[in-house]
């Protein structure tokens, strides 16, 4: 091995640049050949998304994962998930009308299907839309248990397989995003016979449809879902991937599936070294979440945008979730120029202390009312009774009966509303705001200091992720070289976000000398869509 003062200077160059190769004089063979962003991650990803890119952006509640962010990241050559949790039917069928317009069938998307475990019509409101309009791809997430509703979205559509009539051959795909080993082995099953037999029962599923069941797993792609903002268990991606991963391969051997489902990485996913680290460990895709929030794209607010992109490690917090708030599960959250956190912390003490909103002591009531409702207890249910009349009528009755579940319906309207507030940037109520985080918005922000990307109005969805995807290539390419003894100085291999035109001028420029042959796709192909509007290129 050289010392380093004596390496090429071009090396570094070439380093930076994956259209380069780098073959010194005297040596056989060559140090650096050409790599292409389009061959990371697994190509069956590609193949069955049909994208150019094995990257996906995840779903984000309440449209914070907008239709535009679903729409740019399709045009990028990427997965798009709408973020269809915390909205009603009508809202997601107005997002589906411009989806399905804009977009179509030509080009990569999905719309989230949540959990709701305290709102089980409405999960089964939202997979019966989904099932009629045709939505071909779901993104499951927060699911503890699988579900009639979830079950049944796989299951519809469900015919013999060309190839082996035996086998089903799923309409729908599901990619589940899970954090925890006994969530995963059910998505990687198949369906259970007992939620088949009840969905035969009712009719929602034919005889032929509960004959194939068996034979697919519950889901084509599992994400395995580390530190993120909003619901999270707060896993390490190093620990989660690999047991995943392992899992996966017992599980497909087990059932014998022809095709194992596909693992991929989210929490984190926000610079090059970290989407290096999850390519390296073996995930098939990526995923990336509370960068896009931070995006122009996204469905928040331009307050909460400039909020995210000056968070730092250390201002985050982790706060009572609305969708959950009975069962104590908690979401990841902004902590820096808000007082959420500690306020919705609050609501959670007194609930799980008392047994009705009458047995608050006096200066309690006034703090509810005065400092976090700001409004009077009877004003707010009156607003919650409207709510629910609409939304889910079942949970009035039992409030009418459980005098703490009617205290636990009045928390959540501070909760579910404080997300609200600040996807619409709501000036008097900035302190309220409920800003679902990850560490992740905080290695990006250092990541881009100095940059274009600085700004949250240069942010755009499409590029920061092959911005990250680049980087990520960059250094395991790098990785290869010094995998051969070749030891490089750590600043020549450090990549900083390209300004746009050089970024869309490498994605573009032919490697003639890569180990496989550039792909050519047809106009309707996805991989042939121009990159320049997602970028924010003219």
């Amino acid at each position: 091995m050289p010392p380093v003062s004596d390496l090429d200077p071009t090396l570094r160059s070439a380093l930076l640049d994956l259209s380069r190769s780098y073959h010194p004089p005297g040596d056989p063979y060559p140090w650096l050949t050409p790599w292409r962003l389009e061959d990371l991650g697994d190509p069956g990803f590609r193949a069955a998304h049909r994208v150019r890119f094995n990257v996906m952006s995840g779903a984000m509640a309440n449209g914070i994962a907008s239709v535009e962010l679903v729409e740019a990241m399709a045009r990028g050559g990427m997965v798009g998930i709408f973020g269809a949790a915390g909205l009603g039917p009508e809202r997601v069928a107005a997002a589906l009308d411009r989806l399905q317009t804009s977009l179509g069938d030509r080009l990569p998307w999905g719309v989230n299907l949540i959990h709701s475990p305290n709102e089980p019509a409405l999960e089964e409101a939202v997979a019966a839309l989904l099932i009629a309009r045709g939505v071909r791809l779901v993104e499951a997430s927060a699911y503890l248990d699988l579900t009639p509703a979830i079950v049944r979205y796989r299951l519809a559509g469900l015919e013999p397989d060309p190839a082996d009539p035996q086998r089903g051959r799923p309409r729908h795909r599901v990619i589940a995003k899970v954090s925890r080993v006994e969530v995963a082995a059910k998505f990687l099953g198949p369906p259970p016979p007992r939620l088949v037999a009840k969905l035969l029962d009712e009719g929602a599923i034919s005889p032929l449809q509960a004959r194939l069941a068996p034979t697919i797993p519950m889901a084509d792609d599992l994400t395995a879902e580390a530190d993120s903002g909003g619901h999270t268990d707060n896993q390490p991606l190093v620990a989660l991937l690999p047991a995943l991963l392992e899992l996966r391969d017992r599980e497909s051997k087990r059932h014998g599936w022809t095709i194992p489902p596909r693992v991929g990485a989210a929490g984190g996913i926000a610079t090059p070294a970290a989407a290096a680290a999850a390519l390296a460990m073996g995930a098939d895709y990526l995923v990336t979440g509370s960068v896009n929030q931070a995006c122009v794209e996204s469905g928040t607010s331009p307050i909460v945008r400039r909020m995210l992109a000056e968070a730092r490690q250390g201002d985050l917090a982790m706060a009572p979730a609305a969708d959950m708030f009975e069962m104590g599960v908690k979401v990841q959250v902004l902590k820096r120029g808000t007082l959420f956190p500690l306020r919705a912390a609050k609501l959670y003490e007194w609930y799980r202390n008392h047994e009705s909103l009458d047995h608050l002591s006096q200066s309690d009531r006034d703090q509810l009312e005065r400092t976090i409702l700001r409004q009077s207890i009877e004003a707010v249910w009156e607003q919650t009774q409207s709510f629910f009349q609409r939304r889910d009528p079942r949970q009035l009755e039992r409030a009418a009966r459980d005098p703490k579940h009617k205290m636990a319906l009045v928390f959540r309207w501070y909760l579910g509303l404080s997300s609200h507030w600040a996807n619409s940037g709501q000036p008097d109520r900035v302190v309220d705001y409920q800003i679902w985080c990850g560490p992740a918005m905080a290695a990006f922000n250092a990541w881009v200091e100095g940059s274009h990307l600085e700004s949250p109005e240069n942010r755009r969805a499409a590029e920061v992720a092959l911005q990250i995807l680049h980087g990520a290539a960059v250094l395991l390419r790098s990785a290869t070289l010094q995998g051969r003894g070749r030891r490089i100085p750590g600043d020549w291999i450090r990549p900083r976000p390209l300004p746009p035109e050089e970024l869309l001028r490498r994605l573009r420029s032919p490697h003639p000398s890569a180990t496989s042959p550039p792909r050519t796709a047809p106009p309707e192909d996805p991989r042939s869509v121009p990159l320049a509007p997602s970028l924010g290129v003219r």
